[in-house]
């Protein structure tokens, strides 16, 4: 049997990271209210920066386990993230154990953080991986488009890994969503529907929040 993650755990994850987040910069947090506020969900947000992750654990009104790539579970890091119930990923085979994990999560109507793209990137939802349409259609979640913007415009003085000090970054929550088509199908071919169909509603989301944002 899997070990559920642990939502007391995440709960304390999301304390920690707002008063890291808040302390540490200046976040904007627009359309939270737009998050249920109950029942599963995925967060799906886009990812150019490193702190993009704690971010939206810090200002999300809800508690979330991030599907994280296991090489960040080094050291003390590993049972600290565990324990704040984030979920270990091997992004480089099926991962049967993160997989099932993640799907405890959504079934005791939990949120589920995901990187759509898998990696670190322009953070533009241009490569989405087929794994949050799977997700999505399995767990019967909504997706909640999340954009975080910001984060990667320049490096801070201090700590180059990090946005300069009490910087602004603003978090853009969109209108859930579904991917599926209703039939809870989860063939090859309607997956890749549901993917075609959360990649276009990622980027319209995205558009819509530079827009709104300015940046």
């Amino acid at each position: 049997m899997t070990d559920v993650p642990s939502a007391r755990g995440a709960e304390v994850g999301r304390r920690i990271g707002v008063g890291l987040m808040y302390g540490l910069f200046r976040p904007r947090v627009l359309g939270a209210w737009r998050v249920p506020a109950t029942g599963p969900l995925i967060f799906a947000v886009n990812h150019s920066h490193n702190i993009d992750g704690p971010m939206v654990m810090g200002v999300a009104p809800r508690a979330t386990h991030f599907l994280i790539k296991k090489e960040a579970f080094i050291g003390p890091l590993d049972p600290f993230l565990t324990g704040i119930g984030q979920l270990k990923v091997d992004r480089h085979t099926t991962d049967r154990t993160a997989i099932s994990r993640a799907l405890s999560v959504l079934e005791n109507g939990g949120a589920l953080g995901i990187f759509p793209e898998g990696t670190r990137g322009e953070g533009d939802f241009a490569a989405i991986r087929a794994g949050l349409a799977y997700f999505a259609v399995r767990g019967a979640a909504p997706i909640v488009p999340v954009a975080v913007l910001g984060s990667s415009d320049r490096p801070g003085r201090l700590v180059k890994a990090l946005p300069p000090l009490r910087s602004r970054v603003d978090v853009v929550f969109g209108d859930p969503f579904e991917a599926g088509d209703g039939s809870g199908r989860r063939t090859r071919k309607a997956l890749d529907a549901a993917t075609e169909r959360i990649q276009k509603q990622l980027t319209a989301h995205l558009e819509n929040a530079r827009r709104l944002t300015g940046r």
